[in-house]
């Protein structure tokens, strides 16, 4: 991993970057610079002149799309969209044991845009729906390498989340085209799942019966609490993640700053599991012996973070502040990462702690 100025790099092409997020007014929504990248392979190259989305399966009428015909047939749809890495807040793993492989994100790999384009339920009322279907897969332009074989990531979501309105093919990004590196020409946004299922460089929508059989949706992107002793990094048997877990960050004060002793203002952000809405955010200045509440000084729409503040009070020392959220289905976060461990070491949702100096 490499930290140039703010932005984190964790790989030497530098496909997978972010920076930590500005708890300001200004950038609730996050500027294209500061967005977070998450690729498995190159940035194809892709000419939108000659690019069609084909769409398939089980459908009653097969169909094929360029980018005017796409602008042209459906109306245009925006949506606020928070974006969650699934391997966000992994490093804090390491504290239990290696994850041989994963890249070590803190809590960089989160950005949130206004993604415009078109509502994926209107494409798929009009090819008409098999009765059959239950899954809709997207395959990606790029070409990925696993094990000797060669395919473009990609991943399905259920039918249900897919007619919904709020999931879109987007062609622009804070109101600009889609950059290269998040998904040009078209992408998907599958709001309040993880970043996963919103593949990029999309090329090919499928109808199935059942899952999607790419590796990222089958033999990756899957939750498993313990490990195959005789395949120790294969997650075959795990649940494949959905929803955005709840979850809440300190971004400032940053891990171990300096700052003076007394009233110490603390920042962050929080968002509720597959998008619902907070019920409240609470942060310790004694690593969660105790708590109090935090205010909400930007509150999210039903797909986007929150930003938060509160106030502590700290004697001069070392302090490990937390921060924790609870929202309106009733979930809460856990305690501790050896409670959300698993085998690749995705969705940590545990109390965020973050130890600081005061002087």
């Amino acid at each position: 991993m490499n930290r140039s100025d703010r932005r984190i790099i964790h790989d030497t092409a530098g496909l997978n970057t972010g920076e930590w997020a500005v708890i300001a007014s200004d950038h609730f929504i996050t500027p294209v610079s500061r967005f977070f990248t998450r690729s498995h392979a190159a940035v194809p190259r892709i000419d939108p002149k000659t690019w069609r989305l084909e769409v398939g399966g089980l459908v009653d009428t097969p169909a094929s799309f360029s980018l005017e015909e796409l602008a042209r047939s459906f109306p245009a749809r925006t949506v606020a969209a928070t974006l969650v890495c699934a391997g966000l807040r992994r490093e804090e793993y390491l504290s239990v044991g290696p994850l041989p492989g994963e890249l070590p994100w803190g809590p960089e790999p989160v950005s949130t845009g206004t993604w415009s384009g078109v509502a994926l339920s209107d494409v798929l009322r009009a090819v008409g729906v098999s009765s059959r279907a239950r899954h809709v897969e997207f395959t990606g332009l790029d070409n990925v390498e696993r094990h000797g074989h060669h395919f473009g990531f990609g991943g399905s979501i259920d039918l249900d989340k897919a007619t919904s309105d709020d999931v879109l093919l987007a062609t622009r990004l804070n109101g600009l085209v889609l950059p290269p590196s998040h998904g040009f020409p078209l992408r998907v946004i599958v709001p309040g799942w993880v970043g996963a299922r919103s593949v990029k460089w999309l090329g090919r929508i499928t109808l199935l019966e059942s899952p999607s059989d790419n590796y990222f949706q089958s033999k990756a992107y899957r939750v498993q609490r313990k490990a195959n002793p005789a395949h120790p990094r294969d997650v075959s048997d795990g649940d494949a993640m959905s929803a955005v877990p709840l979850n809440a960050a300190i971004i400032d004060p940053a891990p171990d700053a300096t700052v003076p002793a007394g009233r110490v203002t603390l920042r962050g952000w929080a968002m509720g599991a597959g998008g619902a809405p907070l019920t409240a955010v609470e942060v310790s200045p004694d690593a969660g012996w105790s708590w109090v509440p935090a205010a909400i000084t930007h509150a999210g729409e039903p797909w986007t973070w929150s930003f938060w503040e509160a106030e502590l009070t700290l004697e001069p020392g070392r302090h490990t502040l937390a921060a924790r959220a609870s929202d309106a289905s009733g979930t809460t976060q856990p305690q501790s990462v050896h409670e959300t461990w698993n085998v690749k070491g995705y969705g940590n949702n545990a109390w965020y702690r973050v130890s600081i100096n005061a002087s």
